[in-house]
Order: C-alpha cells, then structure tokens, then sequence
C-alpha cells in the first residue's frame, strides 16, 4: 500500500511543454491542478525551481546485464538507479525477463516494455535474445512478442556476419516487411537496432517505427528517415565504446573494426546532420548490458557535444518522449511526474544533475 499524498505546492517555472511555463501548479491526490485550490487546512509541501516533466530513457533494459537476465533485486536497483535521476518513464527496447512486475510498484518508474529482442543464432550478443533458427519463423515471433508486449516490438536488424568479417543485415526484406505489417496488425510499432548503412533501405521498405543508434543513416536516407518522422535514438553513450569495440575485434575482422572506427569518429557530426535536416531525434542511454543505469543526463550531455542545443535535448528527453509514447506533459489532471531543477537546464544541461526533488504519481521519492 503507498503513503497517503502529500498536497504539493510548486512554483518557479513550470515548463509545460515546448515555451509553455506557468509560474505555479498544485498536486492533489498525485494529480497535476493548475487551478488554485480552497483553503483544505491540511499541511502543503512547497517546491521551488524550474519544473520538468519527468525524463524519458527510450532506449532502455531493465532486467538486463552483461551476461544476460539479472534476478529481480538488481532489476530493481537498475529502476531506482534511472529513477533518481530523474527518468521517470522507461521504454525498455528489449529484456530477457517478464519486467511487468515493475508496472505494479508506485515507486518505480513508468514502464513500456518491447519484450525480447529478435535475432537469429550467433548474430547477437549471447543471452540478450530469443533466436530464432528459422527466418522464416520471424513474422510469429513479432506477433507473439507483440501480445507480450506493451505496444512495441525489438528486432536485431543487423550484427557482426563472422563468415564475411563485418556487420550484415539478419533479415530479408520480404520477411522483414511481413514482420512489420504482423507487429501493426497488432496495434504494436516496430524498433530496430541498426549499426550497419545497408540494413536501413531495408528498414524504411518494411516501414518500421523507429531506428536504434542509426549510425548508418547516411546520405540520402537522411532526408527520408526525416521526411518520414521515423524516430532515431543516437545512443552516444553506445557509439562511444565502438572504438574499445574495434580494438578487440581487429585482430580476426579487421574491415568490421574499421567500420566501428569511421563510426566512431564521425558520431558527432553524424548526429548533427540529422538534427539539422530535422531527423526527430530521442534520448536513450541503451543501459543494461554492458552500461550502468542512471546515466541520462551523460547521454543528453553527449548529445550537447554534438552540437545539438541544450534546449532541444530537453525537449528530446521530456515531451517529445512522452508524446511517442502515448504519455503527455503538465496539463490539468494528468499524473505529477515531474522533476525540479534549482535553474533553467534549457540553457545549461549540466543541470539536470542536480535534482533538487523528483514527483512520482505525486510523490516526492527524491529530495
């Protein structure tokens, strides 16, 4: 059972979306009231800084570690570790274990879970994935995950081909595109990893729903993928370990380390050219794995490096996220997910390192 709410009174700057800010707003009942309530004589907190929305991670694995499913204490901890730091709503893009449990508990953050990653034998990491020895087999499979899941299915849209020595795409585009139509007529969206520039024609001819790391979106496709609004997740944090990557893989596929290695080199002018030709672009961290949880303001920070302005970061990590996902913003009566910052992270995104309160379902569980 949780604690009965506390009524909260914030005032500041109240960013209610993209140059919405209101000066103060009232939680009752863990509801968001921009409406001044009656005198109710029961005692109010007050908060006091620039409120945002709570963060989004929408590249996200709980319940994963670098060896694969992790017990249900350490899925725990991955939850808080995001929760703290302010992600109060997670799109997990792939976990080994059922994580619905994590729905139930009101301290946690909001989950959307993608179910198991799709791949096929020795074209994934070992452990992460369901792979399926039959390409065939791949339209059930989304189907099935897709009634496992809330909304969203993940597939390994390409990897390492050991007997060619570099990344290749894992699927036919005839299979590929029936996947996708299978995941639809489910009501469910399709996100793909991609690494490789001769996976994503393929990925656009299927009409999938989103492009995870999207190092390969190059050239022409650029303005495709933007013309199309498909949503790419950059995931610098990943990309900044293909050179590590690259080290231990020259010696036996000498062509695939050089691909890391170029990819590494150009990832921050590669994600500035597709924020500048109006790619929409979100916030993941791809935590779990090989990646520690909590980390979002690293990658909104990297995604500033980039030379992407801090305010557009916000918006990537805050509404734009939610509005993906099927969550709003601030508004009367939606749920007080938020998070106050002691000033404006619009203008320096080191700020959201310092959460002065994090408000969940109208509760403070930070500050």
């Amino acid at each position: 059972m949780s604690a009965p709410h506390v009524p909260l009174h914030v005032t500041g700057h109240v960013l209610l979306g993209h140059d919405r800010d209101v000066g103060e707003m009232w939680v009752r009942d863990g509801r968001v009231s921009l409406t001044r309530p009656s005198p109710q004589g029961s005692a109010t907190r007050e908060l006091e800084g620039w409120v945002l929305p709570g963060l989004v991670d929408v590249h996200c694995h709980v319940g994963l570690g670098p060896d694969g499913a992790v017990d249900q204490a350490t899925a725990e901890a991955q939850a808080v570790a995001d929760r703290d730091s302010g992600v109060l709503l997670v799109r997990d893009a792939g976990s080994p274990v059922d994580t619905s449990w994590v729905q139930e508990r009101p301290d946690l953050p909001r989950l959307v879970r993608a179910g198991r990653h799709l791949a096929r034998p020795k074209r994934y990491l070992r452990g992460f994935g369901l792979e399926l020895d039959d390409v065939g087999a791949l339209p059930d499979a989304v189907r099935a995950q897709a009634r496992r899941a809330d909304g969203w299915v993940k597939l390994v849209g390409d990897w390492i081909d050991r007997e060619a020595g570099d990344l290749g795409p894992l699927w036919p585009r005839d299979v590929l595109t029936e996947a996708v139509a299978a995941a639809h007529a489910e009501a469910a969206r399709v996100t793909v990893h991609a690494f490789s520039e001769e996976v994503v024609p393929d990925l656009l001819a299927a009409g999938v729903d989103g492009i995870e790391h999207g190092t390969g979106v190059m050239g022409a496709l650029v303005d495709e993928v933007a013309a199309r609004r498909i949503p790419v997740t950059p995931t610098l944090l990943q990309v900044a370990r293909f050179e590590e990557i690259a080290r231990q893989a020259e010696g036996k596929y000498p062509e695939y380390a050089a691909r890391m290695r170029r990819m590494h080199a150009r990832r921050y002018e590669h994600v500035r050219a597709l924020h500048e030709a109006g790619v929409p672009l979100l916030v993941g961290t791809d935590a779990g794995g090989t990646l520690g949880h909590g980390r979002v303001v690293d990658e909104c920070a990297e995604l500033v490096a980039a030379g992407i302005p801090a305010a557009d970061v916000v918006a990537m990590a805050t509404w734009r996220a939610r509005e993906l996902l099927g969550f709003g913003a601030l508004v009367e009566g939606s749920s007080a997910d938020l998070v106050v910052y002691p000033a404006d992270p619009r203008e320096d995104i080191e700020v959201l390192r310092h959460p002065t309160a994090v408000v969940l379902r109208g509760q403070v569980v930070r500050g």
